[in-house]
């Protein structure tokens, strides 16, 4: 056996899911045939069923859409337990790590396993700050977009763009390149999002402060100019810090399970992430806080929030109370706590007490939190209500809270992306479907078709 055979056999053992004694049963009541289906165990958590197998016995696929009950991996990197508010990273709560610790704690837990000590901590500070810079040609790059161009759009190109200037760090077989690629996106998506920030509004680029923490640094490239001094206030900074801790990962959500789904065929990491943040970007997932303040800005007034509630509970009205009760989570969003302290420290250090629109996310607050309606739906105010009003009064365009999103998740999909590429047999992501269209039929001649021009010009027909 071949020294890399033993090591594939040694993962597997090490790695192999628990398989419980029990085993269930699936009988095709058509035919009979009964097919054995193994169960495994987790850490923690609900098991699996084993259907790797079922398609070459049966013939047959699982049809789940939006895999709401598949299991496409197994990771040790994050748990959810939705029914009871609970988000672990590497078994360490989310409340400890944002209360206790700091986004650099929690990059080098999801990279490595384990919280740093004093001196890999420094080591490991030093590395990110000290790769923080971008290639003076990657900067030009910038000038192709409109100046009115979505901070995301950038986002998507620029970091897709950085394996054009890194070839030294794109071979995924080569674990000190995939670690280098690892530090320079997590180091450099700051410096690309406050970039992308600056370009819009016309105002000249600042370079990075080895001197300043990753969300104090943040926060001086996004907001400071060149002809002032700015020195980042320790409040917003340490608000900003955990706001990078609590979306530093979330298990296998949209973006993340793109980045998998990516990496899968070999593409370069920063091919990958460039494909995450492009997942991320849609409504439905990184943009839910942005929809918080359009929610807000409807409602307009305090006067109008009875209105709106009566709207939401209506069944039949599309309005929606945005920020309120989250896909995951039936219980409270246990990031939301956390924000929410971190909430009114940052209104109570600006002395914003009179905004519109800050006066009805509190209102709001104080009814979910009361009402019996928010109360028996569990339509608790989550993690996006909360980040929504702190990056609001922080000065952030609701245009760039996605961009805020995508820099704090960066490491859980360069986290993901590793687990996934240090097992020793990459399986390319090969989704099934189930095949609803035409059954096999004649081509015909194109003077022996029907009319059908209407159709193409019909927009509903389009569609479907």
């Amino acid at each position: 056996m071949s020294t890399n055979e033993k090591q594939e056999t040694a993962f597997q053992q090490t790695n192999k899911p628990k398989v419980d004694e029990k085993r269930f049963r699936l009988t095709d009541q058509h035919s009979g045939v009964e097919h054995e289906i193994d169960f495994l165990h987790g850490t923690v958590g609900p098991g699996a069923l084993d259907f790797r197998n079922f398609y070459s016995q049966s013939k047959m696929f699982v049809y789940d859409p939006g895999f709401t009950s598949t299991a496409s991996c197994r990771s040790e990197i994050t748990f959810i337990d939705g029914d009871n508010g609970v988000l672990l990273h590497r078994g360490y709560s989310i409340e400890d790590l944002a209360m206790h610790g700091d986004y650099i704690d929690t990059c080098y837990l999801l990279l490595y396993g384990e919280l740093p000590s004093q001196r890999a901590k420094d080591q490991f500070a030093y590395e990110i700050g000290h790769h923080t810079m971008l290639h003076d040609q990657l900067m030009t790059f910038f000038q192709g977009f409109l100046r009115g161009a979505h901070p995301m759009a950038i986002m998507v190109g620029v970091v897709g763009a950085l394996s054009a200037f890194y070839h030294d760090t794109t071979d995924i077989n080569d674990p000190q390149q995939c670690m280098a690629a690892a530090h320079r996106m997590i180091a450099k998506m700051p410096t690309i999002g406050a970039y992308a920030y600056k370009y819009s509004l016309g105002q000249q680029f600042m370079f990075p402060q080895n001197n300043l923490s990753y969300a104090e640094n943040l926060l001086y490239m996004m907001f400071a100019v060149p002809s002032e001094d700015y020195v980042p206030n320790p409040v917003l900074a340490k608000a900003m810090d955990r706001i990078l801790v609590l979306h530093a990962d979330h298990e296998q959500n949209a973006s993340t399970s793109t980045v998998r789904l990516a990496g899968s065929s070999g593409a370069n990491p920063f091919a990958c992430i460039a494909a995450g943040i492009a997942s991320l970007w849609g409504p439905a997932h990184g943009g839910a806080n942005e929809a918080v303040l359009s929610m807000l800005e409807e409602i307009g007034d305090v006067s109008r929030i009875p209105e709106f509630i009566d709207r939401a509970r209506d069944k039949n009205d599309p309005f929606r109370l945005m920020g309120f009760g989250h896909r995951v989570y039936k219980h409270y969003d246990p990031r939301a706590k956390v924000m929410r302290d971190s909430c009114y420290e940052v209104l109570d250090e600006l002395g914003i007490h009179d905004d519109p629109l800050l006066s009805i996310a509190l209102e709001l607050e104080r009814i979910a939190l009361e009402d019996e309606y928010f109360i028996e739906k569990k339509l608790y105010p989550n993690v996006d209500f909360y980040s929504g009003i702190i990056l609001k009064a922080m000065g952030f365009p609701t245009n760039m809270f996605t961009v805020l999103f995508a820099i704090g998740r960066t490491v859980g999909w360069v986290a993901h992306w590793k687990e996934m590429i240090s097992e020793p047999t990459i399986k390319i992501g090969r989704p099934r479907q189930l095949y609803i269209g035409h059954e096999p039929r004649e081509f015909q001649l194109v003077d022996d078709r029907e009319q059908s021009e209407h159709k193409k010009t019909d927009w509903k027909w389009f569609w479907s």
